[in-house]
């Protein structure tokens, strides 16, 4: 297998290029106008220059101009809670990972690659509908038919949890500190967004990030 990585340099898909190394092409961060896209594609770049993956930053700007949420600079204040609270849904980006999907997959067919993999999560299915199964098999359909190799689309992850996803990780010794996750997109993790909720308990045991809170 020749594959894409969708990657953002956050701890999910971080562990899944080291996971999947020896079958990971080309690496593909979107820079699509969130508030912590900076943080994340610092690490990303680090982690593919380490590991000697070919890497590229795809410019997605039009989602930060036009797409309402939280989660981009142009929403308002990030939340603070778990991603079980209703108030968490203003992070949503419409439709990104369909977004992001559809451009992995003519990379691919341009590359010559034969699989798309992402690294969304059995957490993810609460608030992020285009992270659910159902809708990861639905967009594997369409790809497959719509590429003259019959890209793949795979996602390892899909149905186990971040904790799961972290002690996988840490067995194949990912440095967790060259990844980031915080919403808020300042230098040190707030601690109290949702995501640094689910980072924490991801971690516990182990977790090298220092928290404002």
């Amino acid at each position: 297998m020749k594959a894409l990585l969708i990657y953002s340099g956050g701890l999910d898909s971080t562990t899944l290029l080291y996971e999947y190394m020896d079958s990971i092409a080309l690496a593909v961060t979107f820079d699509y106008g969130s508030k912590h896209n900076a943080r994340e594609i610092a690490c990303a770049v680090r982690n593919c220059k380490r590991l000697g993956i070919k890497h590229l930053v795809i410019p997605l700007g039009f989602i930060g101009q036009y797409f309402k949420s939280d989660l981009l600079i142009s929403g308002g204040e990030i939340p603070d809670g778990s991603y079980a609270d209703e108030n968490m849904k203003s992070t949503v980006v419409p439709f990104r990972n369909g977004i992001m999907l559809a451009v992995a997959a003519g990379l691919a067919e341009s590359f010559g690659l034969d699989a798309i993999m992402l690294a969304n999560h059995g957490g993810d299915h609460a608030i992020y509908p285009d992270c659910r199964p159902e809708f990861i098999d639905a967009f594997a359909a369409a790809v497959k038919a719509g590429t003259y190799n019959g890209v793949q689309v795979i996602s390892p992850y899909c149905n186990i949890t971040k904790r799961d996803i972290a002690l996988r990780g840490k067995e194949i010794g990912v440095d967790f500190s060259l990844t980031y996750s915080c919403y808020k997109g300042e230098k040190m993790h707030c601690g109290k967004c949702g995501t640094c909720v689910e980072r924490k308990e991801a971690l516990e045991g182990f977790d090298p990030t220092d928290y404002l809170a």
